[in-house]
């Protein structure tokens, strides 16, 4: 006879890494958790994600189709800026996690170790004074910028690439001439 598995048996990692993920970052898109799990179907997530807010673990805020860590859920504009970028690699991503200040977000992909930082206009160089004294040889930095004219007034080591982001996950990429 086969032992019938339980749904927390069959879904029980996958519903702890959303919950891990949400309750790291604090708040996530809708879209940006499907493409956090590539090879995931979207219908076995949004049960899940279903299952974690009936038992009050996850907060969802239809107007902006965000999920949450706490009911007053406040988006940090550039930890969504952070999350779709790290997005772009996720199928490549093999560990990812929030960061202190100036880095949003670090994650490992394909033996790398990347850092996420945004840089808000006319704060350039608050960042770049912050990385001052951080070692950057031990990762690539992907900076995330408002507008490309910022890329010519930043001046930080171990910046592999600069890109901006739209709310909806556009991305476009740039080096630093």
């Amino acid at each position: 006879m086969i032992p019938i598995k339980t749904r927390e048996q069959i879904y029980g990692k996958e519903a702890a890494g959303l919950l891990r993920d949400i309750s790291n970052y604090h708040c996530i898109r809708h879209e940006q958790i499907y493409r956090l799990y590539p090879h995931k179907d979207t219908a076995v997530l949004d049960n899940l994600l279903g299952y974690l807010e009936k038992q009050g673990r996850i907060f969802h805020a239809p107007q902006a189709d965000i999920y949450c860590d706490t009911p007053e859920c406040e988006p940090d504009r550039d930890m969504l800026a952070a999350l779709w970028v790290l997005a772009d690699f996720a199928d490549r991503a093999e560990y990812h996690s929030p960061d202190e200040f100036p880095t949003k977000i670090i994650f490992f992909a394909d033996g790398e170790s990347y850092e996420i930082i945004c840089v808000p206009p006319d704060k350039e160089t608050m960042v770049e004074h912050a990385l001052a004294g951080m070692d950057d040889e031990e990762g690539k930095r992907i900076l995330v910028v408002e507008s490309t004219e910022q890329i010519a007034r930043l001046h930080i080591p171990g910046a592999a690439v600069f890109c901006t982001v739209s709310e909806t996950g556009g991305i476009e990429y740039f080096k630093q001439e």
